[in-house]
């Protein structure tokens, strides 16, 4: 015979005084990051609340974007996510990382192809994999180094995007490294005009409009020179 329904009255339940912003801080982290997989993206995001670790949380919406060489699932503000919550270490555990992917609801085939771009075992210097994340979405090296400096900088967003130079030029030689199209003089005599450029004004620092140009603002000098050649 099946039990009744037990009854309460309001006097008899007792809700946590910190549930209900939990909830409404956990409800406008779901809708800032749009996870695919919303029931993997929550096991994730609890998991770290509980620890007190950085959790999987985008700073703002992304629009899509079709600019990825592939559909990696990956975007800027993941990265960044994952930059949040790994940059403390210098060497993070691939098990740990992967454990962070998965959280983010990325196909694991990409994370196991992104490190097969610089094979490595058990863990992994945090800086190469961002570099590594940062060529899987960019068209070229100054795409890569683009987002590298949009994540790592202090600025505000769609400010100047600084960053040391010292870690763009680390990160410039480990990629080109793994390009074979770029050689370590071409590498060497880019980096060493860079830093002549930015020498006298920049304090250490550089900044996307030293080294990034857009296609258009790219056509318009070109066709500026060519007016002032006639």
């Amino acid at each position: 015979m099946p039990l009744p329904d037990t009854m309460f009255c309001a006097q008899q339940i007792h809700i946590p005084p910190e549930l209900p912003d939990i909830l409404k801080q956990f409800t406008k982290a779901a809708i800032r990051t749009q996870p695919a997989d919303v029931l993997q993206w929550s096991a994730g995001y609890f998991s770290a609340l509980s620890r007190g670790d950085p959790l999987p949380v985008k700073d703002r919406m992304e629009m899509p974007t079709a600019t990825q060489k592939t559909d990696t699932g990956l975007t800027q503000g993941l990265l960044k996510v994952l930059h949040k919550q790994c940059h403390q270490k210098r060497y993070v555990e691939l098990t740990d990382l992967e454990q962070k992917w998965k959280n983010l609801c990325l196909p694991k085939e990409k994370f196991k192809a992104l490190l097969q771009l610089d094979p490595c075992e058990n863990k992994i210097k945090w800086i190469n994999f961002l570099a590594l994340g940062c060529s899987m979405l960019g068209g070229s090296l100054n795409t890569a180094l683009k987002h590298l400096c949009e994540i790592l900088t202090d600025d505000p967003d769609g400010g100047p995007a600084h960053i040391p130079f010292k870690t763009f030029s680390y990160v410039y030689r480990y990629l080109a490294r793994l390009d074979s199209d770029v050689s370590p003089l071409e590498t060497e005599s880019y980096l060493a005009s860079l830093k002549e450029n930015i020498a006298a004004k920049k304090n250490g620092m550089i900044g996307l409009s030293d080294f990034f140009f857009p296609k258009r603002k790219l056509l318009e000098n070109i066709e500026n020179s060519e007016d002032v050649g006639h």
